[in-house]
This record gives structure tokens, sequence and C-alpha cells, in this order.
């Protein structure tokens, strides 16, 4: 899915200013699911790499293929704005993608602490280090549908209210509107992004549904679904959010009069958890049934997006259908845990 090292990134075939061949960008959030694909998608681009990394983990995508030995990495904390501040500096970083979060809504529950000092204080300390750096011309932050809370009126746009109340939720609704803040008072080329749910390839917290799912069909085991599998969700391809993340800096360098406005990136269907599961049962050729638990709580029962505006302002348009996507993530599964087992 790379392009041609040294070419520019296009909207619909139409050139933009920004070229990633020898390009310093930074990459927080590397090591997680969205970071793993879009670090692939730059290298093969030819910029030049710098990744934030928190914790080792060997069997993240971006160490098991090889990306890391590709990339300048900085060890550090999300939160920490002099470790941002000196990357920043140092490597004389000129885009930067935004991806650092904690990420589960159940971690987020049980320790909702740990998730605002990642998700919020981790935004600020990033975009205060942005506007120290006077070499930045574009950050991409990546917020999340769960900014908009629980609303009413669906799909969510852009202009819905972001008005989360549950840990998580509120913690991306925060962060949110900081990107914005910096924006507006200080004249930061920020740009949002709000997706839906990724899924694909690399993602290693089993306890979210594609993953878990999978592994639990490989093992011949029923796979659980921990809500009563009517939850609706818009799911979301981690390849089509490498893309939409880079689409979105070519065009923030083209036009910077889109700063501080948000994005959304969906396939725009709604999919209920149980739909989504039998899916993956079907392309895995199984015949067990899903254990539905109805454990779930403080989660959004019914949410999803609509990409109009990236549609239009952008010439965006997905890469890849919910079946395509989950093919490619079961094809992925298959081998790392065959890898894994032998």
């Amino acid at each position: 899915m790379g392009r041609r090292q040294g070419s520019l990134e296009s909207v619909e075939g139409l050139s933009t200013p920004i070229s990633w061949q020898d390009r310093p960008t930074l990459v927080t959030g590397a090591t997680g699911l969205v970071g793993s694909w879009l670090v692939r998608r730059l290298v093969e681009a030819g910029a030049d790499v710098v990744c934030l990394v928190r914790d080792w983990v060997p069997q993240s995508e971006i160490a098991r293929s090889g990306q890391l030995g590709k990339v300048k990495v900085v060890r550090g904390d999300i939160s920490d704005q002099a470790v941002l501040e000196r990357a920043l500096g140092e490597y004389e970083v000129q885009t930067v993608f935004h991806l650092a979060a904690q990420t589960i809504v159940g971690i987020a529950n049980r320790n909702p602490v740990s998730t605002f000092e990642a998700n919020i204080r981790g935004t600020w300390a990033l975009l205060e280090a942005c506007r120290r750096s006077p070499k930045i011309q574009q950050i991409v932050v990546a917020s999340s549908d769960k900014a908009y809370g629980d609303q009413e009126k669906l799909p969510y746009d852009e202009e819905t209210p972001l008005q989360g109340k549950h840990p998580y939720d509120v913690s991306k609704s925060c962060s949110d509107l900081i990107a914005q803040t910096y924006a507006h008072s200080y004249a930061l080329p920020v740009v949002v992004t709000r997706c839906g749910n990724f899924y694909g390839g690399g993602d290693l917290n089993w306890n979210r549904i594609v993953p878990g799912t999978i592994r639990s069909i490989v093992r011949g085991d029923r796979p659980v679904i921990r809500s009563d599998g009517t939850y609706v969700r818009d799911y979301f391809y981690v390849e089509d959010g490498a893309h939409a993340y880079m689409t979105l800096a070519a065009a923030l360098a083209r036009d910077p009069s889109i700063r501080g406005k948000a994005y959304n990136f969906s396939n725009e269907i709604q999919v209920t958890v149980i739909q989504l599961v039998t899916k993956i049962l079907a392309l895995m050729g199984s015949n067990l049934v899903p254990d539905v638990r109805g454990e779930a709580s403080n989660e959004i029962v019914h949410q999803y997006l609509s990409a109009r505006r990236a549609r239009e302002e952008l010439a965006w348009k997905p890469l890849f259908t919910l079946d395509q996507g989950l093919k490619r993530t079961v094809d992925w599964y298959r081998q790392f845990l065959t890898e894994q087992t032998n």
C-alpha cells in the first residue's frame, strides 16, 4: 500500500506541497495498532521517521515487521514535555502524527487517572512542545468517534457536540478540544481525525472484539461477546486509517486554512457486534457459537460516523470494504498465532 519513494502525497491525483521523501516526521504511539501501519507507510514513502516509544513490546507489529530498525527511536512517555521538545528540536521535525493514547475502554473504566494522564496531559504536552518548535508545519491529532459521547442524532458529523461522559470518552473529548484550542489560540497547524473502531493485524489487545474473536476461533474456543451483541459500531480498517492520516497531513500542507478542523473517517456502515463476530466466523469456516455475556458497562450503545466532509473536501474514500479488511486481518492473525506456537 506504499507510494513510490519521493512521490507527493496526492488527493485524487492533485499534487500537494508535501513530499515525504526525507521529511522529518514524528509518530507518537508508533507501537500501537494504527501507529505501526502508519510508520510502515511513511517509511515506504521515504520519510525520515522518528518514533516515540514508551514500552518495548516485541510482539508488536512495528517490532515484528522490522520497521523499528528503519526509524529513529526516542524512548519516553507522551506526557514528558521535555522529552518531546528535545525530540522535535534535535531531529528538526516538520510533521507530527499524534496517536499515543490509552485506548482500551475497560482499562479507562478501572484506571481513569492513567487514561487521563496519557490522553489529556499527553496531548497538551505534545502540542505545547510543538508550539515551542519553529520547524513544525503540520500536526495530525488522532481523536475518536468516542469524543462525541452518546448522541440521539445519528450519524455523527463534525458539528456534533463533543460530550463524552465515561472516562475514555471524556479523555477523547478533552484531547480533541485541547487540539482545537492550540489551533485557534496559537495558530498551531493542527487538524483532528475522528475515526471509528479500528481493527486490523497487529492489535494485541485480546479483549477487543476482532483479535479476541479470531484467537478464540483459532484455538477452538467459543468467541466471547462482553455486551449483549446488539451494540452498533463503526469499524474502520487500520490501513485505511494510516492512509487517512497521511491524506489529511497533505491536505493541511496544501491548504493551511483547514487548521483547527476535524474530519471523520469511516466506511459509513452500521454493524452490530454479533454481526461482526458472525462475519469472522464465516470467514474462518467455523461453526462455533458466540458466548454472549451481557457484561459490558459504561459504553455507548449505538454510534456511527458520517465521512461526508472528508469525501467532499479531501476527495477521500476508504481503500477497503469491511469484508476485505476482515479477510486481511484474519490472514494476519493466522500467521501471527502460528508463529507464536512454533
